[in-house]
């Protein structure tokens, strides 16, 4: 697991008090980093769409969806989801709505399930320029303000899974979605 932290150009929030830590530096975060060889743009394309969102998902839970890719902070789109997957815990199908708390074109996102699924947990991608061309990226999940009543069930998606979901992002970018 790679943990770093950004200082400069912080990226902008939807909410007043932000929902995202202070600090990466936490024991109830996930982030994993691979190189892909493409542009940042071809990237955040993907990671900015609910079909992208569907296509590269490790996990098995992100069946379908409904809406447009995100444009800005405050975006929002529906993701309809098989918790079977997982048969950690017996949800069946059921949709969540995505709401995109940072945007920052080619850089970064970042969403949450808004005040629908009132567990403050949130996911990412991180884009960062490498050698040749190509672009680090960096998945993150966070659930460091989750309450203790319930934190004893996160991570809901492994590390594995994240890590997994970058080689699969890396083949959809290759070919062109």
């Amino acid at each position: 697991m790679l943990v770093s932290s950004r200082v400069a150009d912080k990226p902008t929030h939807v909410h007043e008090e932000s929902p995202m830590p202070d600090t990466v530096f936490l024991p109830d975060r996930i982030e994993v980093t691979r190189v892909i060889p493409a542009p940042a743009a071809a990237i955040f394309d993907v990671v900015r769409s609910p079909a992208g969102h569907v296509a590269i998902d490790a996990s098995g839970m992100l069946q379908d969806f409904t809406g447009e890719p995100a444009e800005k902070v405050g975006d929002t789109f529906v993701i309809h989801m098989d918790r079977e997957s997982l048969n950690d815990i017996p949800l069946g199908k059921y949709d969540v709505t995505v709401h995109i708390i940072v945007f920052e074109r080619d850089k970064e996102i970042a969403w949450d399930l808004g005040p629908d699924v009132p567990v403050a947990h949130f996911y990412g991608y991180r884009l960062d320029a490498a050698e040749d061309g190509g672009t680090t990226v960096t998945a993150y999940y966070d659930w460091s303000k989750v309450g203790d009543d319930i934190k004893g069930r996160f991570p809901i998606v492994p590390e594995s899974a994240l890590r997994a979901t970058l080689g699969i992002l890396e083949r959809t970018v290759k070919k062109g979605q």
